[in-house]
């Protein structure tokens, strides 16, 4: 069963840096499309950064340049730095991860189907 556990979530001043990670346990895919994925009070869902088992990355058009995704396989983490953090960044920031056809690309538009619970991150001005 697949299990994706959030943290690092908080308050951060406009213009800082916060890191998020995310725990996973239970994939045994080989190969994977892993991202990270926010929703603000009253907005849909929408994509931040996805990373597949190839180490390929897309990132959302509103993060490029400011979020970098990462993961550590050695500990079966996945990592949102976020720097130049800006108000309309504040969500609930949330770790999705699915298993993908050998061969293809993941992209921030790909559907996956395992959740964690999220993480709330704050922005003050």
């Amino acid at each position: 069963q697949v299990r994706l556990v959030e943290s690092g979530g908080g308050s951060v001043q406009a213009g800082g840096s916060l890191r998020l990670s995310c725990a996973a346990s239970g994939i045994t895919w080989s190969t994977y499309c892993m991202g990270w994925y926010r929703q603000a009070p009253g907005k849909k869902r929408e994509a931040v950064a996805v990373i597949d088992s190839d180490g390929r990355i897309s990132y959302a058009h509103s993060v490029q340049g400011r979020f970098t995704i990462s993961s550590d396989n050695a500990v079966n983490t996945l990592y949102l730095q976020m720097n130049s953090v800006k108000p309309e960044d504040a969500a609930t920031y949330y770790c999705a991860a699915d298993w993908i056809h050998r061969g293809s690309v993941c992209y921030t538009e790909t559907e996956l189907n395992h959740w964690g619970q999220g993480t709330s991150v704050t922005v003050s001005s």
